[in-house]
């Protein structure tokens, strides 16, 4: 079974990359949704996977290095699209949450991405 908990964050960025006159190539700012997706079997006598609170525990700090700042200026995110974002929360996350099965991040209400580890 899967189950997932998603998080809003506020951050700007550029991607860095891309040709002068690309629109993403200069500094602007999405209202992300990040879903955290953990994989398992029904504990018992929960019922449940996982608590969800466990998610937000574990997603807590790095929710705080996100939201409301510039992704260029944290380390790992110099050239932060969706893709580098997605497999970047994946590899903070991963030690701390071994059920985790998917990252998928929306940038906006129709694009986003998948991340499902290597």
């Amino acid at each position: 079974m899967e189950i997932f908990k998603i998080f809003n964050i506020e951050a700007a960025h550029r991607l860095p990359n891309l040709p002068a006159d690309h629109k993403c190539s200069r500094i602007h700012g999405h209202s992300f949704f990040v879903e955290i997706h953990c994989r398992g079997d029904l504990q018992q006598p929960q019922g449940w996977v996982l608590d969800f609170a466990d998610i937000k525990k574990t997603f807590a700090p790095i929710y705080e290095q996100l939201d409301h700042n510039y992704l260029n200026e944290i380390s790992g995110l110099e050239n932060p699209t969706s893709e580098n974002l997605a497999r970047w929360i994946w590899q903070k996350l991963k030690p701390n949450l071994p059920s985790l099965s998917k990252v998928v991040i929306r940038e906006t209400c129709t694009s986003g991405c998948i991340y499902q580890g290597d």
